[in-house]
């Protein structure tokens, strides 16, 4: 590893060059890497809900929909703003009683049972259905939204899941660069004070955020990434890849000491060091990574593949790219060295945790059945839509949907298209009578026997009916993703099932239904893999049978305590934040651990007695530890005080916490542990006992 340190050392210059035009492609790569802002488009394929999303596209050329709500306009100024709807491109159809009867029809003639759908005489608003030739969050959809907007002078509000995937894009875009300046500031003010340079967190940042602009240059080949990836990215790398720039840092200043005015062959040792001990240290991470691609929701296999790159990245960047920077500009960071803050060791305080074990053990054992409580009951929300702020478009019009027809959610029935017109009307009525069905409409049952079937305009018959499959819409007054709109859902397949038994429910509310069910299956085995592959690793690096399970119960812990606040302090987090923050809270924060456990094997292998190891690895990692917790900390907590998109902020705050609270754990009970368990730690271990010395 001498000879790759050196190698480094002596093309520092050309590996600073290459990095920098590196930086081209990747960049150009970044700006070309289509961004997913729908959550839902990462179902399985093969469930019913997706399958039908793919015969509305394929059948009737309509993708994605929309529920605009008009106030105060009918006849033919009504039929004008339809028109300007219609003319958008990728607008493929509207849909209104006008479409049905003519612009021509003066209202009151109109049949009281169609006019009552669409029109609120009490509010004097008018309901049109837009459909897309494109899915949800393609890029023609989202114009055709904006384009909608525009030509239409506000005189329309638009809801419905495109709407909320357009606005999101808008908002996300706006606040993402924000995201990772907020995280550099914060990171390098907190590197600066408790760090021994002022300069250095400049040089970490500069080589971490070339790591990060190849990951995401890279993610072009991947074809398209997440909203959620894309945001969380950079912050995220930055986080769990910090830890390996102070150890390179913190290496080099003691190969200093050792080679004296020898800067080159300090850092050459420095790399070699570096290599070996952040490579082990990287795989618990890229573990924790790599779990999520087991999700079937395929939004785990999305950000876990982007992040494990991002850490493969991080490392390769940290022993070539930092080490050319900071020898090339040493003399510099020599002018802006100060005393460090914090001591380079904790007797006092490690002395204090080792002879008081007891205590701590007693507060582990009084807080963990608590800790699982409240993490196995913490309130989840699936609706995206609802944590979004209210003044956006989408939400003023969902609100408006809500407030003028009482339908919060539509979706749809894909039905043979040779169901009879009597079973047609006779299952649209069954679902009308249900609780929260505010309307239930299919060809058949919107004309009845009110308006002659010759007389309708066979384009919107052949709109509405394919040779396979006919489409009929459902309006609930149920939120998406309660559990009223779920089990009215499954009331409805079942009805829908016993005249068709091909029968389809499809949109936005029964997709999130089936997120629900999924992504419960998903966790619990990410959360098996994340645990089973971290401890065969810590096995392996070990050689102990014992040492994975204290240490992986030790982050355990504090994880049921980061996820079982939320219970108690009140506050509702996103789906999908159980998953992510439990593979990245113990794959990035078991490092803690490991790098106290090393020192404790070190020192009882050397013929510590027990409490002495113990004291002395708490002692000497205390100082690494904070660092590291603390600029994970300082990368995260930013983004979650300012991020509008709660699933965002929610994701950062919890892993602001998350490193906190796993710093604290590793201090004060996995110590604790080492002490009640050594004896089963050390006959459970190669290692720890040198047998040519007394053991005490």
């Amino acid at each position: 590893m001498e000879k790759l340190g050196r190698g480094i050392v002596k093309a520092r210059i050309p590996i600073l060059v290459i990095s920098i035009l590196l930086l081209i492609p990747a960049a150009l790569g970044y700006i070309n890497t289509r961004v997913n802002y729908d959550i839902l488009y990462y179902l399985p394929k093969e469930i019913d809900t997706m399958q039908g999303q793919d015969i509305l596209l394929d059948e009737f050329q309509k993708g994605a929909y929309a529920i605009v709500v008009v106030d105060g306009m009918h006849g033919r100024e009504l039929t004008k703003l339809e028109d300007k709807i219609e003319n958008v491109d990728h607008v493929e159809k509207l849909i209104s009683y006008n479409s049905i009867v003519g612009g021509d029809v003066p209202l009151e003639m109109i049949p009281e049972k169609l006019r009552s759908q669409f029109y609120n005489s009490d509010k004097d608003s008018t309901m049109l259905a837009i459909f897309f030739d494109d899915t949800t969050s393609s890029d023609g959809t989202m114009n055709a939204i904006k384009e909608i907007r525009k030509v239409t002078d506000g005189q329309c509000f638009i809801s419905g899941m495109s709407a909320v995937v357009t606005d999101t894009k808008t908002l996300s875009e706006k606040e993402t660069p924000i995201y990772v300046l907020i995280a550099v500031i914060l990171a390098c003010i907190v590197l600066a004070l408790f760090m021994d340079s002022f300069l250095v967190p400049v040089f970490f940042m500069l080589s971490i955020g070339i790591a990060i602009v190849y990951n995401l240059g890279s993610n072009y080949f991947m074809g398209e990434v997440s909203y959620i990836t894309k945001a969380l990215a950079a912050v995220l790398q930055l986080g769990v890849t910090l830890d390996y720039s102070i150890f390179l840092w913190h290496s080099y200043k003691e190969m200093k000491e050792e080679y004296g005015d020898d800067h080159k062959e300090a850092m050459a040792h420095a790399i070699a060091s570096t290599i070996t001990s952040v490579v082990g240290s990287s795989i618990t991470t890229v573990a924790g990574f790599i779990a999520l691609c087991f999700m079937s929701f395929t939004l785990g296999m999305d950000l876990g593949v982007v992040m494990a790159k991002g850490v493969v990245f991080g490392v390769i960047c940290c022993v070539t790219v930092l080490p050319s920077l900071i020898l090339t500009f040493d003399k510099a960071l020599e002018k802006t060295m100060h005393r460090e803050i914090l001591p380079a060791r904790f007797d006092k305080l490690a002395g204090f945790i080792v002879n008081h074990a007891w205590i701590f053990i007693v507060i582990f054992v009084a807080l963990l059945g608590p800790a699982i409580y409240g993490y196995q009951h913490t309130n989840v929300y699936y609706d995206l839509a609802e944590t979004l702020p209210a003044n956006l478009d989408c939400s003023i019009a969902n609100k408006k949907l809500e407030e003028n027809f009482d339908v919060n959610s539509i979706y749809m029935i894909l039905a043979d298209s040779e169901l009879n017109s009597k079973d047609a009307n006779k299952m649209m009525t069954e679902i009308k009578d249900l609780d929260g069905v505010t309307f239930a409409l299919g060809l058949d049952s919107a004309i009845g026997n009110e308006i002659p079937k010759e007389l309708i305009p066979e384009s919107l018959k052949s709109e509405l009916v394919s040779d396979k499959h006919q489409i009929m819409m459902v309006g609930s007054d149920y939120k998406v993703a309660s559990d009223e709109i779920n089990n009215q859902i499954t009331t409805i397949q079942d009805i829908a099932k016993k005249y068709d038994s091909t029968s389809m429910v499809i949109g936005e509310a029964p997709c999130t239904k089936d997120l629900i069910t999924i992504t419960d299956t998903d966790f619990k085995r990410v959360s098996a893999v994340s645990i089973g592959a971290i401890v065969v690793i810590i096995l392996l690096v070990f050689k102990s049978i014992s040492l994975p399970v204290v240490l992986v119960a030790a982050i355990e812990f504090a994880i049921f305590i980061n996820m079982g606040l939320p219970y108690y302090l009140g506050t509702t987090i996103p789906f999908i934040a159980s998953v992510v923050i439990g593979t990245i809270q113990l794959g990035a924060t078991v490092d803690y651990a490991i790098l106290m456990t090393t020192r404790y094997k070190r020192e009882r292998f050397a013929g510590a007695t027990k409490k002495e190891a113990i004291t002395t690895a708490l002692s000497t990692s205390i100082p690494s530890i904070i660092v590291s917790a603390l600029g994970f900390f300082a990368a995260t907590f930013g983004v979650g005080l300012i991020s509008s998109v709660d699933m965002i902020g929610s994701l950062c705050s919890l892993m602001a916490r998350g490193a906190i609270v796993s710093m604290i754990v590793v201090i004060f009970v996995l110590p604790s542990l080492f002490v009640l368990l050594d004896k089963i730690i050390i006959h459970t271990s190669m290692g720890f006992i040198d047998k040519s010395k007394k053991q005490a």
